[in-house]
């Protein structure tokens, strides 16, 4: 039975990540909510896809990517171009403001963790790194898996790290 309530805690703990990514959306600019930037992240970490392809990596339902994908096209942070195998669909690209935009929020969420962990050390912060990964591993790929039906905005990912 000790083993059970490890794994009971474990839940408790994950579960109040929630408060940790409230946290961390915080930090993002008023005119880049959480979802949008969940776009322009998977846009630079994937490359161009179709809309369809975003909202299955998002895991959202189509009409809340499409909402997300109308925000930043609006401010001129992605490029939306016909799909030369279906006209009916759109490519979506990011842009050169937009990887601006990336770099910014990158910034913004280093500082915020480095403020947040100034009293870990960077063997702990390595620890932590290495035991999330482990912990998405054995996973697998979570949102290959994940609904298509979900209603709620996407989860915040963390933006990529700006080059050194």
């Amino acid at each position: 039975m000790a083993a059970q309530s490890r794994f009971e805690e474990l839940a408790r703990q994950l579960s109040a990540i929630g408060a940790v990514k409230r946290d961390l959306a915080r930090v993002l600019p008023a005119h880049c909510p959480a979802g949008s930037a969940a776009v322009l992240t998977l846009l630079d970490r994937h490359g161009e896809m179709r809309m369809s392809r975003l909202a299955e990596l998002l895991a959202v339902d189509m009409s809340v990517t499409s909402r997300n994908v109308a925000h930043v096209a609006e401010r001129g942070w992605i490029d939306r171009a016909p799909d030369p195998y279906d006209k009916r669909s759109r490519i979506l690209r990011l842009n050169p403001a937009g990887r601006v935009l990336l770099e910014e929020l990158s910034e913004r969420y280093t500082q915020a963790l480095a403020g947040a962990l100034d009293d870990w050390s960077d063997e702990e912060v390595g620890q932590l790194n290495t035991m999330l990964a482990r912990l998405r591993n054995s996973f697998g790929d979570c949102r290959a898996r994940a609904p298509h039906h979900f209603q709620h905005d996407a989860e915040v990912p963390v933006p990529p790290a700006t080059p050194a």
